[in-house]
């Protein structure tokens, strides 16, 4: 997981920590099963007891589905669209680590003991009620999630991006095939990020898109060069950046 998935993770988690209506929902399915007694709750637990059972085993369960959607939301960003697939499969793959965690509620309360067979019928058991966890978490959470990650990619640097010691003074972007490559005053460095998006992370850097392809930072030219009727920014380090026509004017108006 990279530098800007992990942002995006602890941003959503933090959107659920902190959600009213997350805490809400939770307190109102645990209260259900604790008035309802399922499997055998109600008469082999009194009350207090089982409000205890039923409160830690949803406590433990929520958060491991929760952590898995969470993280599946990120990892798949770039391959699927629909937020709602994304929680989806992460939340049903959080069915087997919820499996065991299961039988480990079930051993401290009632002395259940623990093999992998239980464990994998518990995870087939909770595989339903995994996929009914995503539904409701995504009609009560889905906006405040996506509120989150548009508010993390307006605040998320470029320079974040980089290796530490990569990381200086932004001098110029330039595309190169899927990536854009950074240049900085302490080194460079190839990012999987578009360049469009990359223009949308240089922050209050100075600067000015010469081409579609190319970036500059204000302070890090030194002039202009024109070879054979073509416009070219001459960078402080020797670097020759080409001057596309849609933006000649600007460039002039900016450098000249």
């Amino acid at each position: 997981m990279d530098h800007s998935s992990l942002q995006s993770t602890l941003r959503e988690l933090h959107v659920f920590w902190r959600s009213p209506r997350f805490w809400g929902t939770f307190l109102a399915i645990v209260l259900i099963f604790v008035v309802t007694g399922p499997y055998g709750t109600m008469e082999s637990m009194p009350t207090g007891k089982r409000f205890a059972y039923w409160l830690i085993l949803h406590a433990v369960a929520w958060s491991i589905a929760i952590l898995f959607s969470v993280f599946a939301d990120a990892l798949l960003r770039k391959s699927l669209d629909r937020m709602f697939w994304r929680m989806m499969i992460g939340s049903l793959v959080a069915a087997l680590p919820i499996g065991f965690a299961i039988g480990l509620v079930d051993y401290a309360f009632m002395g259940d003991p623990i093999s992998i067979d239980s464990s994998l019928y518990r995870a087939v058991f909770a595989l339903p009620l995994c996929a009914l966890f995503c539904f409701l978490t995504y009609l009560t959470m889905h906006r405040q999630i996506e509120q989150g990650t548009a508010e993390l990619r307006l605040s998320t640097s470029i320079l974040d991006r980089l290796k530490p010691q990569n990381r200086g003074t932004l001098l110029r972007l330039s595309v190169k095939d899927h990536y854009t490559e950074v240049v900085t005053s302490r080194g460079r460095e190839l990012v999987l990020l578009r360049f469009s998006d990359a223009l949308r992370e240089i922050g209050g850097t100075p600067g000015l898109q010469v081409h579609r392809s190319h970036w500059v930072a204000d302070a890090h030219v030194a002039s202009l060069k024109r070879d054979n009727g073509k416009i070219l920014i001459l960078m402080r380090d020797g670097t020759q950046i080409p001057v596309s026509r849609s933006f000649v004017e600007q460039v002039r108006r900016r450098f000249g």
